[in-house]
């Protein structure tokens, strides 16, 4: 058994040796590719990849020069995570001092720093002092990755794991919301050089496996493609791992059979993994991005189709119904009646057919509300009557409850519209305990003055603590009516009623039910 063992490593060793790096490397790449997409750092170690020949020929010096021995692993990460390091904080320091935004600041520091080792790499002096392939920088080289290689491998993989793995909760927070982070006391700079760090010590020795140009790839492509496949941070890290993975064998197997560099072969098929899943991934895929284009029916008209339900005033309606009624195609009213279910404005009926929900009734006296409040302003500014309503239909569906309270107040707080029908409040508005200012109270409901907006109370057309019912306005809408339970009349103009704060108590129905009419009187 230990002979045949033997036998399958002296055959097969090189091969081996080198899934085992790549299984390796592509671990720790994914790993940290997927907090580098996340951070929307790629360009960044795009530049610690090319950083790296001025590190690594530093690296080579220094050994030579400072201890005398020749170029080795240490000199090579060392070089590396000062390399990185500088390029971070020239990067940071061009954009604090100056107007160059930070993708500027990293194309021109990275391809400076790059020239500066290629320029070490090439002077003559120090070119026999320096022991970089260039070539195998450029391309990679799996085949010629040694057992010492290897175990170095092992120690910095072991190395980055451990450190993901000790301030993982850190890296996730800085990676989704660095503001948040800051707020909860993570130190987001010194997060940033960990990871920093990190991607310096994977990039060393990916370049030895894919070459500089490539490494970026073997951190970049499993992770991004992942990131169309999960939204949870773990499930992404796990997939981004056995793509990766899945990547560098397959392309190593690739370049076997074509005779190529491991290195480019190994990207290419992360690549094709990458568009394969762009067209396929079931939520961010294109394919299911144009199934929801297709299926998906416009806000607009279900709008419109909870708007003609609710006006139609019938307990429940039919896809057929709506298609005959309003809609026109029978797929397309049925899809707007399940989209409105799905919302919960809809409930279905043992019949087949869609009846409106309480909340779908909120939901479509709240377009009312906007339909209504435009049909006014459109009046207000001169539009002709016979455009108004078809105006209003698509002005409706601009309905932020932001842009139709401004719309409500510098309309005065209009209770009717042109054609005489009220104006739904604003769903809410009007229950008890809920304040409102005193120029949105309706007639017949009651409220507590509770505050005053005002330099002083003394100038409130209504005294704090006094419970007042909202009476039918004067003035064509103009003055405000409240009264009192003695029977007391308090009149005020809008600007003095919005700034009176009131607090509902209740409602008297009766005045409720009259509001309408005796409108019509006031305006007639």
């Amino acid at each position: 058994m230990s002979d045949a063992i033997v036998e399958l490593l002296r055959e097969y060793g090189t091969t081996i040796r080198a899934l085992i790096a790549l299984s390796l490397a592509a671990t720790v790449c994914a790993v940290v590719g997927c907090f580098i997409i996340l951070r929307r750092m790629a360009f960044l170690a795009d530049a610690l990849a090319h950083s790296m020949l001025a590190g690594v020929v530093v690296g080579y010096l220094l050994m030579k020069v400072a201890f005398g021995i020749e170029a080795s692993g240490v000199g090579m990460i060392v070089g590396a995570l000062l390399a990185g390091m500088v390029t971070v904080a020239m990067i940071g320091f061009v954009t604090k001092v100056s107007r160059i935004k930070q993708d500027t600041a990293i194309g021109i520091m990275y391809t400076g720093i790059f020239a500066v080792g290629g320029f070490l790499a090439t002077y003559k002096p120090l070119a026999s002092q320096v022991q970089v392939d260039l070539y195998h920088f450029v391309v990679g080289s799996v085949l010629s990755v040694s057992d010492a290689d290897l175990w170095t491998l092992t120690g910095v993989t072991i190395v980055v794991l451990g450190s993901v793995t000790m301030f993982y909760r850190h890296l996730k927070l800085v990676a989704f919301d660095a503001v948040m982070a800051a707020a909860l006391g993570i130190p987001v700079m010194a997060v940033d050089y960990l990871l920093t760090g990190c991607a310096s010590l994977v990039v060393v020795w990916g370049v030895g496996i894919v070459g500089v140009v490539l490494v970026v790839a073997l951190i970049v492509t499993p992770a991004a493609t992942a990131y169309l496949l999960h939204d949870r941070l773990e499930r992404m890290i796990v997939t981004s791992v056995l793509l990766g993975i899945s990547a560098s064998w397959l392309g190593y197997a690739l370049a076997t059979w074509t005779e190529v560099a491991p290195g480019p072969a190994i990207v290419v098929v992360g690549t094709l993994q990458f568009l394969a899943v762009l067209v396929i991934a079931p939520r961010y895929g294109l394919i299911a991005d144009r199934w929801r284009r297709v299926s998906r029916v416009p806000q607009v008209l279900l709008e419109d189709v909870l708007l003609h339900l609710h006006r139609g005033g019938k307990p429940s309606v039919t896809a057929n119904e709506l298609s005959r009624e309003f809609v026109g195609k029978p797929l397309t009213a049925r899809r707007a009646l399940l989209a409105l279910e799905d919302s919960g404005f809809l409930q279905t009926l043992p019949d087949r057919s869609w009846q409106m929900t309480e909340k779908g009734q909120v939901e479509a006296s709240r377009l009312v509300r906007a339909h209504r409040l435009w049909e006014t302003y459109l009046q207000r500014v001169g539009i002709p009557a016979d455009v108004v309503h078809d105006t209003a239909s698509r002005l409706e569906h601009v309905h932020d409850s932001t842009a139709v309270g401004y719309l409500d107040d510098k309309l005065g707080h209009p209770l009717l519209d042109p054609h005489g029908s009220e104006i739904p409040i604003a769903p809410g508005s009007h229950a008890t305990g809920v304040q409102l200012p005193a120029s949105e109270l309706r007639p017949g409901y009651v409220a507590q003055v509770v505050g005053w907006s005002g330099d002083s109370f003394s100038a409130s057309p209504l005294p704090l603590d006094l419970q007042v019912t909202a009476q039918p306005r004067g003035d064509d809408g103009k003055v405000w009516v409240f009264e009192d339970r003695s029977g007391q009349r308090y009149e005020c103009d809008h600007d003095s009623a919005d700034r009176v704060t009131l607090q509902i108590v209740g409602a008297e129905i009766e005045a409720r039910q009259c509001i309408a009419h005796r409108h019509v009187a006031d305006l007639s």
